[in-house]
């Protein structure tokens, strides 16, 4: 899988020390940068690229993981879920269809992060699960409603 990863000048030692560990799983990344104070702008950057379909998942971090997380799902087509253990990576996949993770580089370490992202990248989203009419209401209420108010 190609996978967008992309952070805030806060978590950029994470993020440098996550892209060979994504790429020894066998998998290429797209460094989305790290420069941007305004942590939103790299996560619609990222965003973008996996709404696209430039990218097949993405990686979003910042201090907390939810900022990031709010501003990539402000990006029609996304489905961020920031994760905090394992079982959670494993089910933003599994249960939710979530093609972007969010961690925060000030909330876990990177040993941990490790096993977030190799859970993550390593299941798939079953469309024939009990899942997938939860997953499917989520994705009608965007295309209907992009707008509020």
């Amino acid at each position: 899988m190609k996978i967008a990863i992309g952070c805030d000048p806060n978590a950029e030692e994470f993020k440098r020390a996550l892209i060979p560990f994504v790429e020894s799983l066998g998998h290429e990344t797209v460094d989305f940068g790290s420069d941007d104070v305004i942590y939103a702008n790299t996560a619609i950057r990222v965003g973008e690229a996996v709404a696209g379909h430039l990218c097949d998942r993405g990686i979003l971090i910042c201090g907390t993981g939810i900022g990031v997380c709010i501003a990539a799902n402000k990006v029609k087509g996304v489905s961020a879920a920031l994760v905090n253990d394992v079982y959670q990576a494993q089910r933003a996949q599994l249960s939710n269809c979530a093609n972007v993770i969010t961690m925060g580089a000030q909330v876990i370490g990177i040993e941990l992060a490790k096993c977030l992202v190799k859970e993550y990248l390593s299941v798939t989203f079953d469309p024939n699960s009990r899942s997938a009419a939860k997953v499917a209401r989520i994705n009608e209420y965007e295309e209907k409603n992009v707008h509020v108010g």
